[in-house]
């Protein structure tokens, strides 16, 4: 993709797994700059879980205007649907200050919505997503990617081996609308980024020193009193279904708190899930975004180097 100058308005997106360092690569590049960040993260967006989804500290919040980070209560499930219509709204307003912005998060639904436009697809009913989870844990995945690619070839093809969320996504949508998923997406609205109007990178650091920092950074929030923030959002009653509910790390220390599991094996276990969680947001990235500049390694000042060097317009402030 052609960079566009940073003397207009810009758009800068940095996608990146978790505990890969893109918070603070993108604070960095929004001083540099003298723009605003809008985050992408589908739990840093809820204000319930500061710790447990990383999100950026008060001193962080102060340096750098920022947009859909802690804003929203967690007893009110975001949709990619809704994020995407406050973003847009977000960068139309920093647009019409003439600053850049510097969008930033872990989550790859939201950056292809940003980017390649959002289906209006039907709602499923819990019946055909029954249907789907059956049919997967009676075939197997090799099976059920067949049995997908007679309703759905494209999507088949498409999704990478493993990820069982978005092959029974597919399955279900075929299922219950009659269509492909694929021809719902292909039947997108134009996005809110249109191409030549933003530019990206993609951090991917090497794997065992990301799950390292994965694990020394859960053992920091226990210290940092992540067991009180599991527990207040316990005590709210919340549905299960909600997203925030569904942060890594909630579960585990919540059945800590209930007496269920020691306080090292807890740890143990949300380690193991937050490694998890990130070889498939890299894994994501790798599949969905193979055209995006790649920031390696975790160091920030080498980031930051390679970064520049991908950005030559990066001139403001750097």
């Amino acid at each position: 993709m052609d960079p566009t100058p940073l003397n207009a308005p810009t758009v800068l997106l940095i996608a990146g797994p978790t505990a890969s360092g893109k918070s603070a690569l993108a604070l960095r590049a929004a001083e540099a700059v003298d723009g605003e960040i809008v985050g992408a993260d589908a739990l840093q967006i809820y204000r319930d879980l500061p710790l447990l989804s990383a999100q950026p500290s008060a001193g962080e919040l102060a340096r750098v205007p920022h947009h859909l980070v802690g804003t929203v209560d967690g007893a009110d499930g975001w949709s990619v649907g809704r994020w995407l219509t406050a973003a847009t709204a977000a960068l139309a307003d920093i647009a019409a200050r003439g600053r850049p912005a510097v969008v930033v998060g872990g989550t790859g639904l939201y950056f292809r919505a940003l980017t390649q436009g959002l289906a209006e697809i039907p709602a499923v009913p819990p019946e055909a997503r029954e249907e789907a989870a059956r049919t997967f844990d009676l075939l197997g995945e090799d099976a059920f990617r067949a049995a997908l690619a007679d309703r759905d070839p494209a999507a088949a093809a498409r999704i990478a081996p493993g990820d069982r969320q978005r092959l029974s996504r597919a399955f279900e949508v075929a299922l219950a609308t009659g269509r492909a998923l694929s021809d719902w997406q292909a039947d997108a609205a134009p996005p809110p980024l249109p191409a030549g109007a933003w530019r990206a990178v993609a951090l991917d650091p090497p794997r065992q020193a990301l799950y390292a920092r994965c694990d020394a950074r859960l053992e920091a929030m226990l210290a940092q009193g992540v067991l009180d923030e599991v527990r207040a959002l316990v005590a709210r009653g919340l549905d299960p279904a909600l997203p925030v509910m569904k942060a890594v790390g909630v579960r585990e220390f919540a059945a800590h708190l209930a007496g269920a599991l020691a306080l090292d094996e807890a740890l143990s276990l949300a380690q193991q899930e937050t490694r998890r969680y990130a070889k498939r947001q890299a894994t994501w990235l790798r599949n969905q975004t193979p055209d995006w500049p790649r920031v390696a390694g975790l160091d920030p000042e080498a980031q930051w180097r390679q970064f520049f060097a991908l950005n030559p317009g990066l001139t403001r402030h750097a």
